[in-house]
């Protein structure tokens, strides 16, 4: 596991989960400068993906060394949390388990898929593949880069640092990410008292997440915008400048008007 602490010292501190088979070198790059102006960044790579030839176990394994890492540097308090899509996932671990406190606990663009044993071994078994073959040839890679570039609007050095991340981890890492996250489930209506609750919902994906949010979290700050999953990283300023002025909005650093975006409430 590798931690790295970065950006305003004396700002809010705010940790950064990448998503399925990302460094947060990688899935954070367009926002890290501007997100290290305001904040006090704890940027994770988990095992398997921090540079060492560690191989990714779990996703509660993870869990608990993420809390071990807040309780002994933090005091077991973060003022707020961000997860990138699979990232989300820690973030709902971190506030159901109550082992440590997250004042704001911020999901972006999560599907939040749970399945059992059977259902998780079948789509990885499918979906495995699929990621890790993106870069074995130079056909596949300029196909996968122009389909990165039509449907998320990235540019070619954006796709290209994508890509990469599916050749430069190892499968194991990436199969036991993806399958251990479906068997790691949420409870049903989750409140901490102290922590509030805020997703980036990407109405490109579709209603039926919006479902979910409000299925496992009680009244959740909900706030959409009109992208594709995490398009606010990688799709140009249009979508990262208003999710930017959200965050901080959910970190209470701007006062709650003139939004652009629709919210729901509850």
């Amino acid at each position: 596991m590798q931690f790295v602490e970065m950006g305003n010292p004396s700002g809010k501190t705010l940790m950064l989960l990448p998503g399925t088979a990302c460094d947060y070198q990688t899935n954070f790059a367009a926002v890290l400068d501007r997100l290290g102006e305001k904040y006090h960044l704890i940027c994770v790579n988990y095992d398997g993906f921090d540079g060492s030839d560690t191989i990714f176990p779990d996703m509660i394994t993870v869990t608990e060394k993420i809390e071990n890492y807040i309780k002994e540097k933090h005091g077991g308090r973060l003022d707020g949390a961000i997860g990138s899509s699979l990232g989300s996932s820690f973030v709902g671990q971190l506030i159901q388990r109550e082992n440590i406190h997250i004042d704001h606990g911020i999901f972006g663009s999560p599907d939040l898929d749970q399945s059992g044993k059977f259902s998780a071994w079948l789509q990885s078994k499918l979906v495995v593949p699929l990621l890790t073959s993106f870069t074995k040839s130079e056909k596949k890679m300029a196909k996968t880069r122009e389909k990165l570039k039509s449907f998320f609007e990235m540019n070619d050095e954006t796709a290209d640092r994508f890509m990469g991340c599916f050749a430069k981890f190892r499968p194991e890492s990436i199969k036991n990410e993806y399958y251990t996250d479906l068997l790691t489930w949420l409870k049903d209506d989750i409140q901490v008292e102290g922590t509030k609750v805020h997703f980036i919902y990407a109405n490109k994906m579709g209603e039926k997440y919006l479902k979910r949010y409000k299925k496992y979290f009680r009244d959740p700050e909900i706030r959409e915008f009109d992208m594709q999953h995490e398009q606010w990283l990688f799709g140009g300023e249009q979508y990262t400048v208003p999710v930017l002025k959200a965050i901080d909005e959910f970190m209470e650093l701007e006062a709650h008007e003139g939004r652009t975006e629709r919210a729901y409430e509850g």
